[in-house]
């Protein structure tokens, strides 16, 4: 029941196929049905007050301004899962972390409305493969690499743990919402199986016939060009990760700079308490400077944590999902050149009007199951990625915000001090 219904649902949402004709498909696309590229650009919040308004009264009003109109909760969700409480395991061989994932559905193809497992990391990862093994057209959602952050050497930290958590937590939500995904038998495996380990032995999980297809699929056949939609669609996903790339490598700069001003600061405060009890009249100032640039330290800390646990895993993930959206671009472009080869050998037969063989029908119905399949995973990742990308920004315009803020106040808190030491005089 599970996946073949839920596929040959989001199938039934598909236009039909075209009537099969002996012409190669890679044939020129009309301009309009190209995609509009700028949509795919991240549509960010104005970057700055509008003429006749005033700014907001405080920082957190950010957010509550922030209007959300990509609804990607549309459906009725009957199936939620949550990552949580990670506990660590010492045994003589290794040590590692585990998981809780909780699972509640109504769906009949689960027995109990409500599960609760533990996952290691190597499961996730197993889950994985298995999901891109049957369903080869589809997108999957990216991992949290063996190493989210970089410079952290302690994967057992608390930091560390709480990053990959909440990376986990995602995965399992980004499939948990695709409308066949969620489907998958190895998901619901995944979801429910006590022993994950005895399901894996077994090995009952086959590849679907299209990815048993795909998978064969060798460098034997060369694709002439890509339909231009889909090339355009290689094209944003280059242009995409470059840009998120340099971003990544920059931010990763300026936090490593923020956190050595840190160090800087720490040292620095302390120095005119000390200098304090050597002054008279200077003395209250001088405490004030020092409690100011401790205040300063805090929020500055605030800060980098935030930049490193929220702002830097978000580039990471979706440079790992365009890599992935390249890697089922790469699927689709071998079936289409399968398909294309399997057209040049009954055109070269020697009939007035040859017959489509079943192979080549049955080839010609794969590479449409991948056309449809990827532009529907291609506008739900757009949909994400817009909700996810304002999220973010807006929170880090919030974060920086809030940061200036506990500076200014911190400093104008000694202008007081300094000026009654004036008016004394």
């Amino acid at each position: 029941m599970g996946t073949s219904q839920a596929a040959a649902r989001e199938r039934d949402k598909l236009p039909t196929p075209k009537t099969r004709e002996l012409a190669p498909v890679a044939a020129a696309e009309e301009k309009d049905k190209l995609p509009d590229l700028r949509s795919w650009d991240l549509i960010l919040p104005n970057g700055g007050t509008p003429a006749g308004t005033s700014s907001p009264a405080s920082s957190s009003s950010l957010l509550n301004r922030l209007q959300l109109d990509d609804d990607i909760d549309g459906e009725t969700r009957d199936l939620f899962v949550t990552v949580d409480d990670p506990k660590k395991h010492v045994c003589t061989m290794e040590t590692y972390i585990t998981y809780r994932i909780t699972t509640k559905s109504t769906r009949v193809e689960f027995d109990l409305p409500e599960y609760s497992v533990r996952r290691r990391y190597q499961d996730f990862d197993w889950l994985r493969n298995k999901l891109e093994e049957s369903q080869p057209t589809h997108l999957i959602p990216p991992l949290p690499e063996k190493f989210v952050v970089k410079g952290v050497v302690d994967r057992f930290s608390e930091e560390f743990v709480e990053t990959r958590r909440k990376a986990l937590d995602k995965f399992l939500k980004r499939i948990t919402d695709h409308p066949v995904l969620s489907f998958n038998e190895h998901f619901n495996v995944f979801l429910t199986a006590k022993d994950l380990n005895a399901y894996k032995k077994q090995g009952m999980a086959l590849l679907t016939r299209v990815g048993e297809s795909v998978k064969h699929v060798a460098g034997g056949y060369k694709l002439r060009s890509r339909p231009l939609e889909f090339a355009a669609i290689g094209e944003y996903l280059d242009t995409f990760a470059l840009k998120l790339g340099t971003i990544d490598r920059i931010a990763q700069r300026i936090i490593k700079e923020e956190i050595e001003y840190l160090v800087e600061l720490r040292e620095y405060g302390p120095v005119y308490s000390t200098w304090s009890a050597l002054e008279g009249e200077l003395a209250e100032p001088l405490e004030g400077v020092s409690a100011c640039i401790g205040n300063c330290s805090t929020a500055l800390e605030e800060l980098t944590d935030d930049m490193t646990e929220d702002f830097l895993p978000v580039l990471r993930e979706y440079i790992l999902y365009s890599d992935s959206m390249k890697s089922v671009l790469k699927k689709r472009d071998q079936v289409q050149a399968e398909y294309e080869a399997k057209l040049e050998a009954v055109a070269l037969r020697k009939e007035d009007r040859p017959k489509v063989p079943a192979d080549v029908e049955k080839c010609q119905d794969r590479m449409e199951c991948f056309n449809a399949d990827l532009k529907a995973d291609m506008e739900r990742w757009q949909n994400n990625k817009r909700q996810d990308f304002r999220q973010l920004l807006m929170g880090m315009a919030d974060k920086n915000i809030q940061y200036y803020e506990k500076c200014l106040m911190a400093w104008e808190s000694i202008i007081p001090l300094l000026q009654e030491k004036q008016e004394a005089k």
